[in-house]
């Protein structure tokens, strides 16, 4: 199989070294590894050239965190230009939910509109190179991602670990953008109810590793292996058999980032 969204600059070097060999005794082919910022890409590129061929590395700028200064964006996005041939995509961009609840909730303001130009500015950059993204963009976000990505004329778009308003499902479907499935799958009723929805060809599976999980995930490190874990919970949902269910989900991914 194949992990369709972690973040291997977040683990160490021997956690590193043990899961990377170990892909082949856990049945998995490759990662898609997405970046947060320059320093972040970096290194992602700098794995995938220690691991080539199992680390297929995404560059990006992770919206959780405040907006870079103009240079800084110069630099990432001169960074991702001259990298390009080297990317399966450019990802994790996307649009800040969490830490605007989070200031919000400690009655704080919070500037949406900074990282919606953000936003925009990083998919016109995918759709000059003619590459696709992997967005950090739920629940109402996934509408203004959805009028961006429209904008841009982008098709080819990977909403990770995604929970998102009817509204944000209907056009997500009808313009085919692909969506992927966490560990959470296995307990979580609100992300089973969407699996059983979202078309089978437009899905894939995730870790978001080192992110932990709950459930029978507790107190365990998140590994990429746990995407088998994903598999058999689709399974179960649209009756497909385990391998069935692995097959589909990796044959998914692998003709979206053209692996």
């Amino acid at each position: 199989m194949i992990d369709a969204h972690i973040h291997l600059e977040q683990y160490t070097d021997s956690e590193l070294e043990s899961m990377l060999h170990g892909l082949p005794e856990h049945d998995l082919h490759s990662l898609v590894a997405v970046s947060m910022n320059l320093d972040s890409c970096i290194r992602t590129q700098e794995i995938a050239a220690r691991y080539p061929g199992r680390v297929k590395p995404a560059y990006g700028f992770h919206p959780e965190q405040p907006v870079p200064a103009e240079e800084e964006l110069e630099a990432l996005i001169k960074w991702i230009s001259q990298h390009a041939k080297d990317m399966v995509a450019i990802g994790e961009i996307g649009l800040p939910y969490y830490s605007r609840a989070e200031a919000l909730e400690r009655g704080e303001a919070f500037e949406t509109g900074p990282y919606v130009q953000l936003l925009d500015k990083l998919l016109a950059l995918a759709a000059r190179l003619d590459k696709p993204v992997i967005l950090h963009a739920v629940y109402e976000d996934a509408v203004t991602a959805c009028d961006l990505l429209e904008k841009h004329n982008i098709t080819r778009a990977h909403f990770h670990w995604f929970k998102g308003p009817e509204e944000a499902v209907l056009r997500m479907i009808e313009r085919g953008y692909h969506i992927s499935f966490t560990p959470d799958i296995v307990y979580e009723p609100e992300i089973q109810a969407l699996a059983r929805r979202y078309p089978p060809g437009l899905v894939m599976a995730e870790t978001d590793g080192p992110w932990p999980f709950e459930g029978p995930f507790a107190g365990h490190p998140t590994h990429p292996a746990m995407v088998h874990d994903v598999a058999a919970a689709w399974a179960t949902l649209h009756g497909y058999s385990a391998d069935q269910a692995k097959a589909m989900l990796t044959a998914n991914t692998a003709r979206f980032y053209q692996l």
